[in-house]
């Protein structure tokens, strides 16, 4: 079974759409903050930016050159955290070199911050408390694997990638006393021995550690779900490909994510679902 991610982000971002129609005050507001020309950068924020107008967020655009200061971009968030029509805002990763992006990020207010990036949200997603928000590329995939009816319970979940954006904050939902939760969870990374085999021994194995095509079938225990999170351009031809080689994988697992059309999808759809979280949660 190929996993259909746009599909079920579609889902999402149609409940997200018929809420916000519903809504009698202001509709909810998310605020982007772009530092510099990266390309990549641009294109991302054009991407969730169209998706908010599609589901009726309100985006609030507030680009800066490369050269701001730190002190001059912290001003800009602390108008941000006060801004009553804003109930979220997204600070466009990788940032120059010269801001200190964890200082950048515990910044935002806790309460506005949707990426889930703030050490506060941190610290209440691995203590399994609520009334925080969770890392949307994370939180994108389980409730992936909800959706597609994928059992989690007891399962062995190999994460391989331990990164502060995916595989550490996955490995941290999926163990949670929670439904669709409570997994066996194994983190491998490059460097971990004998990685082949502990890939072979997951019921689901989930491959973000941003290289092509890197998880082989000789690494896939037959009948195991697959999630691929990498975007990497491939040598050569250019083509957007996962961390795993799908065409060598597909036929062996029982159920796996296509890249593109996987998991990219989920992320902006949890985005926009925590953006309508944080507009409820303000105005009760």
């Amino acid at each position: 079974m190929i996993i259909d991610g746009a599909a079920i982000a579609k889902q999402i971002e149609g409940q997200v759409h018929t809420a916000i129609g519903h809504l009698k005050n202001r509709r909810p507001g998310l605020a982007f903050i772009l530092i510099g020309e990266n390309p990549a950068s641009r294109s991302y924020i054009r991407m969730k930016k169209k998706k908010c107008a599609e589901v009726g967020i309100v985006s609030f655009d507030r680009e800066f050159p490369a050269t701001i200061s730190e002190e001059q971009l912290l001003a800009e968030i602390a108008l941000l955290n006060n801004h009553p029509e804003v109930d979220g805002i997204l600070v466009q990763l990788p940032l120059p070199e010269h801001l200190n992006t964890a200082s950048v990020l515990t910044a935002i207010d806790p309460a506005k911050d949707v990426d889930g990036f703030h050490p506060i949200n941190v610290g209440k997603m691995l203590l399994g408390e609520h009334g925080g928000f969770l890392p949307c590329t994370p939180l994108g995939i389980q409730v992936l694997l909800t959706h597609s009816q994928i059992p989690i319970l007891g399962k062995h979940v190999v994460i391989v990638g331990r990164s502060n954006i995916v595989g550490k904050p996955l490995a941290a939902i999926l163990m949670q006393k929670e439904p669709h939760c409570n997994a066996t969870v194994t983190i491998a990374h490059s460097l971990s021995e004998h990685l082949t085999e502990i890939c072979r021994s997951a019921d689901v194995l989930v491959a973000a550690i941003g290289r092509p095509r890197f998880i082989k079938a000789s690494m896939v225990k037959k009948g195991a779900v697959v999630v691929d999170v990498g975007i990497n351009r491939a040598n050569g031809s250019g083509k957007i490909v996962g961390d795993v080689d799908f065409e060598e994988v597909a036929p062996i697992a029982s159920a796996i994510t296509p890249v593109p059309k996987g998991v990219g999808p989920m992320t902006i759809a949890m985005l926009l679902s925590n953006t309508l979280l944080s507009y409820q949660r303000r105005i009760n």
